[in-house]
């Protein structure tokens, strides 16, 4: 009996390889620590936020990053690059990514650094993770993983990280309006960019991380300036759902969250739960705290 052809693998099925990493934000609600250094460069325990982000996409399975950046980032690039020379640190999954630089000449909103990556994407489905946030994950299959896998099952126009914020700090996020209930990957019917908390459709914010199927330049092209005056990739998700596309959000689990460096409560906050998390130093350092909370500000 002959053996059936194998049918060849459509677009849409074939791995998710390249990922997508904006870092062009000027981070000036962190100046003066971002006076001469990204946002993306400053340090969270023991790693500057971007290494966290490129051993997030590696452990993903992730095989090309795209980086975009901006004027006064050339500490990433720097920092990415494989060192030969630098001895003790070891070989770390991270260091195996081909990493690709381009540049987004003047900040212009989201939707225009990830308009940026079009060439690189090369009509496949793509990850964008945002260079300023971290994604800290204790699940056994981590939340990049499971939006890859929800993608390529179901084939939408995007796959976007949600999670639950506060419902009077939505007019910081993007906030999506689900159709139905809100299990752990459910379909919107909607999504605003920063509303206000009476206006707000839910309070699940997108969480930094997406994986986009290539229509979404055609998208990014045809939308206006928005909130902030800045192409938001919001509104460019918006217009592919006015348009029947379908989007799917894959919801945080529990033990799975955002760590947001982009101002200096957050930062502070990121860095100390990452420092306390530390597994040669932690121990130490939640000590030391424990004194200085409860003895007076005298070092225990």
């Amino acid at each position: 009996m002959r053996k059936r052809p194998q049918r060849r693998r459509g677009a849409a099925e074939r791995l998710i390889t390249k990922a997508v990493v904006p870092a062009a934000g000027r981070g000036t609600r962190l100046l003066p620590a971002t006076r001469s250094q990204p946002k993306e460069m400053l340090p969270v325990g023991r790693k500057p936020t971007i290494q966290h982000v490129v051993e997030e996409l590696a452990a993903a399975g992730l095989r090309e990053v795209l980086l975009i950046s901006g004027q006064g980032k050339r500490a990433i690039e720097d920092h990415l690059d494989r060192d030969v020379n630098l001895h003790g640190e070891g070989h770390h999954p991270w260091m195996d990514l081909r990493f690709f630089h381009a540049r987004q000449s003047a900040p212009r909103g989201l939707a225009d650094a990830v308009g940026v990556a079009e060439p690189f994407a090369a009509g496949q489905p793509f990850v964008v993770a945002l260079g300023d946030s971290i994604v800290v994950s204790r699940a056994r299959e981590p939340l990049l993983k499971r939006m890859l896998s929800v993608h390529t099952k179901r084939r939408p126009a995007a796959t976007v990280a949600v999670e639950e914020v506060p419902h009077e700090a939505v007019n910081r996020y993007g906030i999506v309006a689900p159709k139905g209930e809100t299990n752990s990957v459910f379909a919107i019917r909607d999504i605003v960019e920063k509303p206000s908390p009476s206006k707000a459709p839910s309070n699940l914010a997108a969480a930094g991380r997406y994986v986009l199927a290539p229509v979404i330049f055609d998208a990014i092209r045809r939308i206006e300036p928005g909130v902030g005056r800045e192409l938001q990739l919001t509104d460019a998700l918006r217009l592919l759902l006015r348009e029947g596309q379908e989007i799917v959000c894959v919801r945080l689990r529990k033990g799975e969250h955002r760590l947001d460096i982009g101002n200096f409560l957050s930062y502070f906050q990121a860095f100390l739960e990452l420092s306390l998390a530390d597994p040669e130093l932690g121990a130490t350092l939640r000590a030391w705290m424990r004194a200085r909370l409860h003895g007076g500000g005298k070092e225990g």
